[in-house]
């Protein structure tokens, strides 16, 4: 058993059930923080000033509760923050959350920074190759596994029956990280490969689904409590909802966040990006076999994507927002909301400064954006949704 539990806030909520098996170890027993958005912002907001995102009022609010509720022993607890490096106020949460952590009475939890920017590194997560294999693996699984699930789910004859099939493979490929298996190319892809199957026999129904493609920065965009449980409530409203998974970010980070780092450094960072990309291709070439849709691969969808955005704009998920919305357009997915954090620089630069020559480009398609704070009602966000879903295009 192992000495100590690592906290993980919630960030990716299709890959952090996987992913915990790459951050596991002898020394850190993960466990993953959930709860109910409206009470962990209540609680964020009585420690975290009112100028910083909604994020790290949600993220102040999990670590908190989970620490109060008295499950776990302070001075054998840990939290593991992910921090992105750039412009982002993200990538100063460590040292935003410490005071928070002292001032509330928790001085003994530790706090650690995952990142490749050099960051906090007196606090950084020991990071070794059992752990890059499991991560490649999980962060492949992840995508595959939520864009099946997502395109399979509004459809399902049988309700249910999708996460039921989503949940056995999570439990199936939680195993296969445990025990370090299937972490080869050929493992992860007949992995994909067996999981199209059974994602392909879920019987479903031919009805009308309204198509909505959902962007915006990755917490937003990838975790239910940033956007207030999302996609839920779109195929509660008839809609499917297009989801990238996490690789084109790795991919698109490794491209351009790695400027810090001496020239071997860089190398490798290209090296690894080639080879990541190769298995994100032949990914993607197993669920477009099986009638799935996706994104075009990464270094393909770089290419659509000028022209159409400011490519030297790389803070935050930058020009990858604007690329995966005129992405999803060209899938079909010709309503696109943009999930943002309101006050995020570089998501209000990259995104929201887009919209309107994103549209002109791409005749046909309607992009809504919809921000993300502790003083948005739930009305305005609702508003938000019926404008893409009621405007005829």
């Amino acid at each position: 058993m192992a000495e100590r539990t690592l906290l993980i806030p919630s960030l990716l909520d299709a890959h952090y059930p996987l992913l915990r098996w790459a951050f596991a170890s002898r020394q850190w027993d993960v466990v993953l923080l959930e709860g109910d958005w409206r009470e962990l912002e209540h609680l964020g907001r009585r420690y975290v000033h009112n100028d910083l995102c909604t994020p790290f009022v949600l993220i102040t609010g999990q670590v908190l509760h989970a620490l109060r509720s008295g499950k776990y022993d302070p001075e054998r607890t840990g939290v593991l923050v992910a921090q992105a490096g750039d412009a982002c106020r993200g990538s100063c949460l460590i040292r935003l959350l410490r005071p928070i952590l002292d001032k509330a009475g928790f001085s003994q939890v530790a706090l650690l920074s995952l990142n490749v920017r050099r960051l906090e590194r007196s606090a950084a997560l020991p990071v070794g190759p059992g752990m890059l294999l499991r991560a490649r693996a999980a962060l492949f699984w992840g995508d595959a596994l939520s864009a099946m699930a997502a395109q399979r789910r509004p459809r399902e004859t049988v309700p249910g029956r999708t996460e039921d099939l989503r949940q056995r493979w999570l439990a199936v490929l939680g195993e296969d990280l445990r025990r370090g298996q299937n972490l080869s190319d050929g493992g992860i892809l007949r992995r994909c490969r067996e999981m199209a199957a059974d994602f392909r026999a879920v019987p479903v129904t031919d009805r009308p689904l309204r198509k909505v493609g959902l962007t915006g920065d990755i917490y937003t965009k990838n975790c239910r409590l940033g956007n207030r449980d999302m996609v839920a409530y779109l195929e509660a409203h008839g809609c499917e909802v297009g989801l990238n998974g996490i690789s084109w970010y790795a991919l698109y980070y490794l491209d351009t966040h790695l400027d810090v780092w001496p020239l071997p450094v860089r190398l490798g960072g290209r090296a690894l990006g080639a080879w990541l990309g190769r298995t994100q291709r032949r990914m993607l070439e197993i669920l477009q076999d099986a009638g799935f849709s996706a994104l075009p691969p990464y270094r393909q969808l770089k290419e659509q994507a000028r022209g159409l955005a400011p490519m030297s704009c790389a803070l935050g998920a930058g020009w990858l927002m604007a690329a995966e919305m005129a992405g999803w357009v060209r899938c079909g997915y010709r309503r696109v909301l943009c999930c943002q954090s309101f006050g995020c620089l570089p998501g209000h630069i990259c995104a929201r400064g887009q919209y309107a020559a994103l549209q002109r480009k791409l005749p046909g398609s309607l992009i809504v954006g919809v921000d993300f704070d502790p003083s948005t009602g739930e009305g305005t966000v609702a508003s938000r949704v019926r404008m893409l879903l009621d405007t005829e295009i």
